[in-house]
């Protein structure tokens, strides 16, 4: 009856959790490092929240890695949204970050300082600001006086944005590099020891991030505040890197992928912007054991259309590769393992509780009571990847599509809780300035320059430095049409042939296949020029410890190209694909946000009606952010 009485009673309480005095406790609290400290550590989210937000939510939307997300076909969990935005997550985190403001701000105001307590102030704001950008971009508008002990005004995604950039701009200016903290005190932050001048250089980078997010609605206001932060130190430097260790159990630092009944499996965004990108063949990355599977440059794979989807513009749709694709950007491997290669260190073979994950076979039956098996199918050193949808009766009669060993999966250091969450890393402030070069703002570099830096700085990532020279200079066509090379800007050809074999007869045939058109993008008439390079590698390079800024660049952009849901039967909240619909890309056939939780309209109805008002539109998926394409 306790414990029922407790349970009850934070239920209650959890969307009050915004109207929460952080500054009501103890001594132990008027120390401000702790409490950026707490933040920081809390953001990097223990693994009930990180399967329902970084899993299932971003990785969802951003399309990195596919795990079941409601979001691929315009659903949500209300129980996910209500944890992460009132209980003790988001509003915890944002709590303990204005705790640290104002702490500082009373020790400043009373002259009871040390000589690092303006910096702590100043990182404390800098924090903040990612915050509060990560709720806004989940949700829309939401609270910049939130989460300090009063009930809150909403404010719009523009004025929410422009305080942003305004904290930034004078936090980072306010910095005292020179300053250098106890050891103590260094080590309470988990991302750089009080290094303050990669603070800065974090939150001028962090700058470049929310002024493009403004490029294609508030084009003057995102250049202006670009141009600024771009003229001043950034981060650059694989060093300098925004990064939290992970460690093993159930806590706050255990890693966000670690939960072992998440697949993980490779999306087929990945693959189509993957394969044939950079003409780095197979052979050339895999051991010669790995040699009798991999196939020719032109082989699309078996024709299986009775038992994979064909409603959707996947340009693999309806085929199924026997093997190992000729050439591939040598990061896909490294990321999602292929099926099989079990004596690879970075396999992973959850779920430890079965082998499942070391099972490769599975069978294509006739959809009959009796199950007969039409064809099986032996997934061992094959590359594929599974659109999201509705799938229909040939869902129902394929025993590969769900099978955790016939796919691609997620590499063993992303799951083991041994590596270090990644916030901000180099390539993405030199991508940013290549489009901002392309856009013709004032940055320190061309975008050519920080184009092949960004790409650079991934390579160094994962240990493959040597393989960038001949990338970089690659004029092949991805699966999406795409080359690497900045200086090859012609289009592909509107269609090209590729063999396959019928995989119920086993008779070989020709097939036209036609590049993947975009609509979203220049009305689906252009696949290769700079934007969708540069869009298409910073992509592969975040992947897979930055999902919410993948799905932020394809709301803001449409690019790069994301293939719709299968739809051979409707999907109920995504009314507007259809069979009529599925070749052509829509806003609609993609989230925008995630809806309020439902809990918010109880503990602040006022401030509910402020926010959807100010959302411009209907509290669904569906509905764009005032960033966003529309």
């Amino acid at each position: 009856m306790v414990l029922t009485a407790v349970a009850l009673l934070t239920s209650c309480k959890k969307f009050d959790d915004i109207n929460k005095d952080p500054l009501a406790g103890s001594a132990e609290q008027v120390q401000v490092e702790y409490f950026i400290n707490g933040s920081i550590i809390g953001a990097q989210m223990d693994p009930h929240i990180a399967e329902r937000v970084f899993v299932l939510y971003w990785q969802g939307g951003g399309r990195q890695a596919f795990n079941g997300s409601p979001l691929l076909t315009g659903s949500y969990n209300d129980g996910w949204s209500s944890d992460y935005y009132g209980s003790g997550y988001m509003s915890g985190w944002l709590n303990s970050a204005n705790a640290a403001i104002t702490v500082a701000e009373e020790k400043i105001a009373a002259g009871n300082i040390k000589t690092y307590t303006n910096n702590l102030l100043q990182v404390a704001r800098i924090w903040r600001a990612y915050l509060v950008s990560e709720l806004t971009d989940n949700f829309g508008p939401v609270p910049i006086n939130g989460f300090q002990g009063v009930n809150p005004d909403f404010a719009s995604v523009k004025d929410v944005y422009y305080f942003l950039l305004s904290e930034l701009k004078d936090a980072s200016s306010k910095l005292d590099v020179a300053v250098t903290n106890p050891d103590d005190v260094k080590k309470l932050d988990p991302a750089y020891s009080y290094d303050y001048a990669k603070w800065r250089r974090y939150a001028n980078s962090m700058r470049l991030r929310l002024a493009m997010r403004l490029s294609e609605v508030d084009a003057t206001k995102a250049k202006t505040e670009f141009e600024a932060a771009a003229s001043g130190p950034l981060l650059t430097a694989a060093d300098q890197t925004f990064q939290v260790a992970e460690r093993g159990g159930w806590d706050a630092l255990t890693g966000d992928m670690s939960r072992e009944w998440n697949p993980g499996f490779i999306t087929p965004t990945v693959r189509n912007l993957a394969l044939n990108l950079g003409g780095i063949k197979s052979e050339d990355q895999l051991s010669a054991d790995f040699d009798p599977y991999i196939k020719p440059v032109n082989y699309m794979g078996l024709k299986l259309t009775d038992h994979f989807t064909t409603n959707t513009n996947d340009p693999s749709a309806g085929y199924w590769l026997d093997g190992l694709p000729y050439a591939i950007d040598p990061r896909a491997y490294k990321t999602f393992i292929i099926p099989g290669d079990f004596g690879n260190a970075a396999f992973n073979s959850y779920p430890s509780w079965d082998n499942t994950a070391k099972t490769t076979t599975a069978n294509l039956t006739d959809g009959t009571p009796a199950n007969t098996v039409v064809k099986a199918i032996d997934a061992k050193f094959t590359y594929n990847a599974n659109v999201a949808g509705s799938w229909g009766v040939k869902g129902t009669k394929n025993g590969v599509i769900n099978q955790n060993g016939t796919i691609p999966r997620l590499a063993n250091q992303f799951r083991n809780s041994s590596n270090k969450r990644i916030f901000f890393a180099p390539w993405e402030t030199y991508f940013l300035l290549a489009e901002a070069a392309e856009k013709g703002w004032a940055t320190p570099v061309t975008g050519k320059v920080a184009y092949e830096n960004g790409v650079k700085a991934s390579f160094e990532y994962w240990g493959i430095s040597s393989l960038a020279t001949s990338y970089l200079a690659s004029q092949d066509f991805s699966r999406t049409g795409t080359s690497v090379s900045w200086d090859h800007v012609t289009e592909p050809p509107a269609t090209y042939s590729m063999n396959y074999i019928d995989g119920y007869t086993n008779a070989a045939g020709v097939a036209t296949v036609a590049y993947p058109k975009n609509d979203l993008y220049k009305a689906g008439a252009v696949k290769n020029d700079h934007l969708t390079k540069i869009i298409t590698q910073k992509f592969i390079a975040q992947t897979p410890w930055l999902p919410l800024e993948t799905w932020n660049d394809q709301r803001r952009l449409g690019l790069p190209f994301f293939e719709n849901p299968a739809v051979e039967v409707p999907l109920v909240n995504m009314p507007a694909l259809t069979a009529a619909t599925y070749m052509t890309s829509n806003v609609k056939f993609f989230p925008q946000r995630l809806r309020y939780p439902s809990g918010l309209k109880n503990s602040n109805a006022a401030g509910y009606s402020q926010a959807v008002g100010l959302l411009g539109g209907t509290d669904e998926v569906l509905t764009p952010l005032w960033w966003a394409k529309h």
